[in-house]
């Protein structure tokens, strides 16, 4: 990358701020049309109820993935073998998600929450995330997790200002080259490597 360009964003990452801000409009007018069609207290009512009813969701899937990670634990341990994931089993972050919708106050928020709480529904989300997940794994450079921190770091280093890689080398024979304990070195000591 040619120094002083920043690197390009996304388009998504771009609208990201707009979209928040239309969503938050948009969940208290249509609050605000609920409160003028009934009263203040049945919006408030609505509120309170998603909350106590995403908690007892995001309880109820916690409680499941819990379990589910100790059976498998238990099974592991017994047989050495892990046993095969159930589709309702890897949905449990949906489910999670769903609860966290709902809790969230406004009525776009608990009807994306109630529609993650119906099966089918989450089988074909958690399908097109996982095709997501895999398309951007095949996209992705090769390499372990070390690589992408490195990566990350020089790329941070870019920004900042140069970086010099190298060794420092002491005179030993300067006066006060001694380590501080009052003993020398014995010799050379191999360079630090990352």
């Amino acid at each position: 990358m040619p120094q002083g360009t920043a690197p390009k964003r996304s388009r998504a990452r771009g609208l990201l701020p707009l979209a928040v801000l239309v969503w938050i409009a948009l969940e208290i007018w249509l609050l605000t049309l609920v409160g003028g069609a009934t009263n203040g207290f049945v919006v408030f009512l609505i509120i309170v109820a998603g909350i106590v009813l995403g908690s007892a969701v995001v309880k109820t899937a916690g409680r499941r993935a819990f379990q589910n990670l100790r059976s498998t634990l238990q099974q592991a341990q017994r047989g050495g073998v892990t046993p095969e994931r159930s589709a309702d089993s890897s949905r449990n972050g949906f489910l999670m998600l769903g609860g966290l919708l709902i809790m969230i106050p406004g009525l776009i928020t608990d009807a994306a929450g109630l529609l993650l709480l119906i099966p089918p529904v989450r089988a074909v989300v958690g399908r097109v995330a996982d095709r997501s997940v895999e398309r951007r794994m095949r996209a992705a450079v090769p390499g372990d997790l070390r690589d992408t921190f490195q990566q990350a770091q020089r790329a941070r280093m870019a920004q900042d200002g140069t970086v010099v890689q190298g060794e420092v080398v002491r005179d030993d024979d300067a006066p006060g080259s001694g380590r501080r304990d009052g003993r020398d070195d014995e010799g050379p000591r191999p360079p630090l490597t990352p």
